[in-house]
């Protein structure tokens, strides 16, 4: 870390993280006969944390924090990607400090404009805020378990961002399926505009979706122009999901409000598939708006789960204020969500 790139040599052996418990998953070998040698060479999204509990299996990657694979025995609750592949469609990914669009990557802020990147150029928008490609690290002082990961993150401010936040996610399986907690506290010494939220893709077990049911614990959804950026709401109509229904036929990139929820206040989006598994993401009372995509059209994705993303705002947040977070100097927001098979 911290030498010079040199050019005589493909790669270098990068020290990845250890576990005695809960296997990491750093290095793997890479051959490059062009040079004569063999090297190692991390997978694309760095050390792997897989988290076992009983016939539960996740896995969870440095970079991004993402939850690259959530089964229960043979049965993938999420869409997984391989390890050596990046995420095909924000696979997993923790969305810090805005979810979804940002309407050409500009927002006023206590009198200040800024421009952050535009990452979706072809709708001009910034997408998924700024840490699904930063590389978090084990919290030192937090036990290591086998059936939990704790990772943390200091968002590098940018000049479009120049804010000072610090993420701290834990993962935990335990017999209740797979828990997550995620606190975000203002390091710094201004308030900074925030928001959150979470990208796991539904499986259906490896049927078509079209031959599974979706339910979606919520009364309304948001409408959007062309570059999936929200003009308004409408009740939730042909695409209500509060009694689960067929997706045949049916193309979802929708966010939804006025959710329902349970005795236990947790609201659900749930995917059932022909083999009578269900594949559930539940969020409590820190969230309140879902995101919901079947990825039809999407290389890599085009229909194989249904994202079922819950989040803190909507699109645009930044500019509408709609459910945006004012994070002021030394305040912590956490919120919780998880994932089971039904």
């Amino acid at each position: 870390m911290g030498r010079p790139y040199a050019p005589d040599v493909v790669a270098r052996t990068v020290p990845l993280p250890t576990r005695r418990r809960g296997r990491v998953e750093g290095v793997r070998p890479h051959c490059r006969s062009q040079y004569g040698r063999c090297v190692t060479t991390p997978p694309p999204t760095g050390a792997q944390y897989h988290l076992v509990h009983d016939d539960q299996r996740a896995t969870v990657t440095e970079v991004g924090a993402s939850l690259r694979q959530y089964a229960v025995g043979d049965r993938d609750v999420i869409v997984p990607f391989d390890v050596g592949n990046l995420p095909p469609a924000s696979h997993g990914a923790v969305l810090v400090p805005w979810p979804n669009r940002l309407r050409d990557g500009q927002y006023d802020w206590d009198g200040s404009t800024y421009q952050v990147p535009l990452t979706e150029p072809e709708r001009r928008t910034a997408l998924h805020g700024l840490s699904a490609w930063e590389r978090w690290t084990p919290v030192p002082g937090v036990a290591e378990r086998p059936d939990s990961v704790t990772l943390g993150l200091d968002l590098v401010p940018i000049k479009g961002y120049p804010f000072q936040l610090r993420s701290v996610i834990t993962y935990t399986l335990s017999v209740a399926g797979l828990h997550v907690h995620l606190a975000t506290t203002n390091i710094g010494d201004h308030a900074a505009p925030y928001g959150t939220g979470f990208h796991p893709w539904l499986s259906p077990g490896g049927a078509p979706v079209d031959e599974c049911l979706l339910r979606l614990d919520a009364a309304s959804r948001v409408t959007t122009d062309d570059r999936l950026l929200p003009t308004g709401t409408e009740p939730a109509g042909d695409l209500d999901f509060r009694t689960a229904r067929s997706l045949a036929g049916i193309t979802l990139d929708d966010a939804y409000l006025d959710i329902t929820r349970d005795e236990e206040g947790l609201s659900w989006i749930r995917l059932t598939a022909p083999d009578g598994r269900t594949a559930a993401v539940w969020m409590d009372d820190s969230m309140d708006t879902w995101q919901v995509c079947t990825g039809d059209g999407i290389p890599g994705v085009n229909r194989n789960g249904v994202a079922a993303e819950p989040m803190t705002c909507i699109a645009d947040a930044f500019r509408t204020g709609d459910r945006l977070v004012r994070l002021e100097p030394g305040q912590t927001h956490e919120v919780v969500w998880g994932a089971v098979l039904l």
